[in-house]
C-alpha cells in the first residue's frame, strides 16, 4: 500500500467543484429506470446510456472527478471501440467499480441485512486494477424501525466495511466506506442523528482496527434527515446542521473528502442539502456529491432511449452536475434552477 498514491487518488475524486456519478445500478436496478421510460434493459441500450453520460464533456471535465461502474460496464466499449474506462479518464475522471454484492437477511436478526462479497475479493481487486478502477464502493445498509438497528448488525457491517477497505488499499485501490442509514420509515430527524451517530462511532472503531490508512479514503454517508413517511420533515437548514454536527463528533479529519449519497432525496433538494452544509463552512474535510438517481434522472427523461436525444440528455446532466458542484462551493442558488 502507497498511502500518499491513494491519498493523491481521492483528493484528486474530490477537488474543488468535483464529485461522482453514481454509475453503478445493477442490471435489476436499471431495469425499473428503463421501465419508467420504456426503453428495453439489453446489454446495448445499457451501454448507450452510460456512454452518453460519459461523452458529455462539459459535465466530465468540470464538475465529474470519479464514476463509479458496474462489473459489466468496467468491461463494455462503447459505439466506437473504445472502452468506457477509457472515456473517463480522458475526461480528467477516476474510474471506480462497486464491488459488494447487495444487503442479504443478517441470520437471526429479523428486518436487518449484511452485506456479503468478500470472499474472493482480494482476487476480484486485482482483476479490476488491471481493467483501470482505482477507488472502489461497498455499501452497507442500516435500517431504522422499533427494534432495530441492533449492535449485532451495526458492528457486522462495520466489520465487513473495514475488511473490504484493508483489502482494497492493499491492491491499490481507495476504498469508498458508505454506511447507509435508510431514510425509509416514521422517524424524525433526532431518531436519524442518533442512529448514524452509533453507526459512524463502530465504523471508525473498526478502520482503525484493520488498520486502513485513512488519508487514503472517502466516506459516503447518509444526510441525517427524516424518515420519508415522517409526519415532522426536517427543514433544509435542520438537515445541514443535524448532518454537520455528527460528522464533526465522528469522522476524522484525516479522511480527505465526504461524498453524499442522495438516498431517496429529489434532486433539487439533495443539491439544497449540500449548498446549507458546505455555506457553514469551517469543514476539516471536503463535502462533496457521489450521487445516482439524483444526478441522472432528468438526463435519463430527456435521453428517452433515442439516439437523436443524446444531446438533451447530455445538457441534462450537465445542469444538475453543474448545479451540485455550485453547491461544494456553497455558490448554488435557485436561479440555476430557473435558468435551465
Amino acid at each position: 500500500m502507497n498511502r500518499d498514491e491513494l491519498n493523491a487518488i481521492a483528493r484528486k475524486m474530490v477537488a474543488p467543484g468535483k464529485g461522482l456519478l453514481a454509475a453503478d445500478e445493477s442490471t435489476g436496478t436499471i431495469q425499473k429506470r428503463f421501465d419508467a421510460i420504456g426503453v428495453q434493459n439489453t446489454e446495448e441500450n445499457r451501454r448507450d446510456y452510460r456512454e452518453m453520460l460519459f461523452r458529455a464533456d462539459k459535465a466530465m471535465h468540470n464538475h465529474i472527478g470519479g464514476v463509479i461502474l458496474f462489473d459489466e460496464t468496467i468491461r463494455q466499449k462503447a459505439k466506437d471501440g473504445t472502452s468506457l474506462v477509457s472515456l473517463i479518464e480522458a475526461a480528467g475522471a477516476v474510474p471506480g467499480i462497486k464491488v459488494d454484492e447487495g444487503a442479504k437477511p443478517l441470520a437471526l436478526s429479523p428486518g436487518e441485512t449484511i452485506t456479503e462479497g468478500l470472499d474472493g475479493l482480494r482476487a476480484r481487486f486485482q482483476d479490476y486494477h488491471k481493467l483501470g478502477a482505482r477507488f472502489a464502493k461497498w455499501r452497507a445498509v442500516i435500517d431504522i424501525a422499533e427494534q432495530i438497528p441492533t449492535y449485532n448488525c451495526l458492528n457486522a457491517n462495520a466489520q465487513a466495511l473495514a475488511r473490504y477497505a484493508a483489502l482494497a488499499q492493499e491492491n491499490g485501490i481507495v476504498p469508498i466506506v458508505e454506511p447507509e442509514v435508510l431514510m425509509d420509515g416514521a422517524h424524525d430527524i433526532g431518531r436519524c442523528f442518533a442512529v448514524t451517530s452509533e453507526t459512524l462511532k463502530v465504523v471508525f472503531e473498526e478502520l482503525a482496527n484493520h488498520r486502513v490508512a485513512l488519508e487514503g479514503m472517502l466516506l459516503k454517508p447518509n444526510m441525517v434527515i427524516s424518515g420519508m413517511k415522517s409526519p415532522t420533515q426536517a427543514s433544509v437548514q435542520d438537515v445541514a446542521r443535524e448532518t454537520v454536527m455528527v460528522l464533526k463528533r465522528y469522522v476524522p479529519a484525516a479522511v480527505p473528502g465526504v461524498v453524499f449519497l442522495s438516498g431517496g432525496q429529489s434532486d433539487v433538494v439533495a443539491t439544497e442539502h449540500l449548498q446549507a452544509m458546505n455555506a457553514m463552512g469551517n469543514m476539516p474535510w471536503k463535502l462533496s456529491f457521489s450521487y445516482g438517481r439524483a444526478l441522472q434522472a432528468a438526463a435519463l427523461e430527456a435521453w428517452h432511449g433515442k439516439d437523436s436525444n443524446l444531446s438533451a440528455g447530455q445538457k441534462a446532466f450537465h445542469h444538475r452536475a453543474q448545479c451540485n458542484s455550485a453547491a461544494c462551493a456553497a455558490t448554488y442558488d435557485a436561479k440555476l434552477e430557473k435558468a435551465a
